[in-house]
């Protein structure tokens, strides 16, 4: 028999209450939150490590995920935020040392925004963190089984992007 976990009393918890709950959807739904609680919990305290606040992290990971440089607007997209919030974001990254405003190269109007060498090196140490902590959790399985809940996890999130029907 296989390694009992958390989850698996739950479902037992809920099975006589609710005998209709699929427990196999139950159990994926709560390990899938838990997953996500744990690394949220994770990166929380390696930001620490940085002095990082958690906004301040997401604002350094959309500005590296566009190759250090980007326009506000794109940030705003990036962040699901209105612009004037990216602004205070920028402005307190600037105050830190990890970003700065450059004229743009294209466009003498715009004024772009571009990761410093230390705002790099705080969010690729707090990522360093966060990364290995994937891996320890992804290294339960084996290179076939994460390619295997990668696509699994595709189908679901294809499921959930589209509006449900009534």
């Amino acid at each position: 028999m296989e390694h009992r976990d958390w989850t698996d009393g739950h479902v037992a918890r809920w099975l006589p209450v609710l005998p209709q709950l699929d427990p196999d959807v139950e159990a994926a739904v709560t390990r899938m939150k838990l997953v996500t609680k744990h690394l949220r919990r994770f990166r929380e305290n390696s930001l620490v490590d940085f002095d990082l606040q958690r906004h301040e992290f997401d604002t350094l990971h959309a500005l590296a995920g566009r190759h250090g440089r980007a326009v506000p607007s794109q940030l705003a997209d990036d962040l699901g935020l209105a612009p004037p919030s990216v602004t205070a974001r920028v402005d307190a990254l600037v105050a830190r040392g990890f970003v700065r405003r450059t004229p743009s190269a294209t466009d003498r109007r715009r004024i772009d925004i571009e990761l410093t060498d230390e705002g790099r090196a705080a969010w690729l140490g707090a990522m360093d963190i966060l990364g290995h902590e994937e891996y320890r959790l992804l290294g339960a399985l084996t290179a076939d089984e994460r390619r295997t809940l990668s696509d699994l996890l595709r189908r679901i999130m294809l499921a959930a992007e589209q509006p449900p029907t009534a």
